[in-house]
């Protein structure tokens, strides 16, 4: 087993220093030195760290021959091709629980923010509209709303949780019905959203949820249902979104994620139904701070006797 690091795309600082401070680590250049750097130290390269939003195509694993480990700071890893490294023998990582909190907690803020028309009143009062246009219109009550989680994960799971405190009755939809979970079940996303009003996004992305909330499933949300998505941007037919929120289609959303991302639809931006958020979910400084470790840990583990402690859902058998 070769011992070296390589981090592939930005991390958090203090992670980055380190892997440069405490490991053999390289980091792999982003411009036209790239290729003769893989050239010269790919072979040597033993397990890469790196986040959701850049990973390990199947393409560059190709020019890591020696690689044993994928250790990914994030629990979202869509941009890693799973399964390219599970036919080379490549474990991959991610950190989850320890953001579960909040994310969950963000799921309920950008919900009463999203329904109750927080950010849009913050505007209204900060251009100096209150004196002359007088009370800022009224906006949706969120107790007792039906809400309809779409993943019932470990985060789908605290979110409805949550969301139990308000009165709200809970259903969900699955790839399968949760043993034991005391929450109706729907049968698929459209049915989901036909019987809630308000319908979160909780699941993971990737290539088998692409567009599973597609123009059928909002059109069944319906001009008084409400999006939250806290998954991930490619679970939503953004387009089918933004067109539905332009003509009333559906009552509004809350988005923390885009199917591009730093990039958000330009048509967007104007809309007091729709809350806006730059994928900060976990994004608080203890949350950080433990995805840190954990991703720390996960690579320690993989040095120490070639396992991970937190592999992904399709490795952990």
């Amino acid at each position: 087993m070769t011992r070296r690091i390589l981090q592939v795309g930005p991390l958090k600082p203090s992670l980055a220093a380190t892997l440069t401070d405490h490991y053999d680590a390289l980091v792999l250049p982003d411009d036209d030195s790239r290729a003769a750097f893989l050239a010269e130290h790919g072979p040597s390269i033993g397990a890469v760290v790196t986040t959701g939003r850049t990973g390990v195509p199947a393409e560059l694993m190709a020019q890591l021959p020696a690689l044993g480990a994928v250790v990914n700071f994030g629990v979202g890893y869509d941009t890693t091709d799973v399964e390219a490294a599970a036919a080379r023998g490549v474990l991959v990582s991610n950190t989850p629980d320890v953001l579960t909190d909040c994310v969950a907690d963000t799921a309920i803020g950008l919900t009463i923010d999203t329904l109750r028309g927080l950010s849009a009143a913050d505007r209204f009062v900060r251009r100096g509209e209150w004196p002359e246009a007088g009370n800022f219109p009224l906006t949706r009550k969120v107790s007792g709303k039906r809400v309809g989680i779409l993943g019932l994960g470990r985060i789908g799971q605290a979110i409805a949780t949550r969301f139990e405190a308000f009165g709200c009755p809970i259903s969900y939809h699955s790839r399968r019905e949760v043993p034991g979970s005391p929450y109706a079940y729907a049968a698929s996303p459209a049915q989901l959203a036909a019987d809630v009003d308000i319908l979160v996004l909780a699941t993971s992305g990737g290539s088998g949820t692409q567009h599973l909330v597609d123009r059928k499933v909002l059109e069944a949300l319906g001009p008084e249902g409400y999006l939250i998505n806290i998954a991930r941007g490619s679970v939503v037919d953004q387009d089918a979104l933004v067109e539905l929120l332009l003509e009333g289609g559906i009552a509004g959303a809350g988005l923390d994620v885009y199917t591009e991302e730093p990039a958000v639809p330009a048509g967007l931006m104007d809309l007091d139904n729709v809350v806006l958020l730059p994928h900060l979910a976990s994004g608080t400084v203890e949350t950080r701070a433990a995805m840190e470790q954990l991703t720390l840990d996960n690579l320690d583990r993989w040095l120490a006797d070639g396992t991970v402690l937190t592999p992904v859902p399709e490795m952990s058998n």
